[in-house]
């Protein structure tokens, strides 16, 4: 079975955040494939850039993090009924956020 491709589209950061190192939670077990989500995204404007990574095992522990933690969250696509509690967190403590299948 393969795995779909996500394709993300992000809106470049505000002038007073381009400045700093930007901010990334990968929420899920398989890392590998969250990681390739972000893939070209440092060298975005033809220079490339260090990213501040966090890794967490399971999205559902995102209540932990304060509010725009993080400028990108990329979180492995929760079970139905976690769905509403991990999107409501998500949008809460990520300026971006990306739901993948992994």
């Amino acid at each position: 079975m393969s795995c779909p491709r996500t394709s993300v589209f992000l809106t470049p950061l505000p002038a007073n955040q381009a400045a700093r190192t930007p901010r990334i939670l990968l929420g899920g077990q398989h890392q590998p494939t969250l990681l390739r989500n972000l893939d070209g995204l440092s060298r975005r404007k033809g220079q490339a850039r260090a990213f501040l990574i966090q890794f967490a095992e399971t999205p559902c522990n995102l209540a932990q993090y304060a509010n725009d933690r993080f400028d990108l969250a990329v979180i492995q696509a929760p079970s139905a009924d976690e769905a509403d509690e991990v999107i409501a967190q998500l949008t809460r403590i990520a300026r971006q956020g990306l739901i993948t299948r992994a």
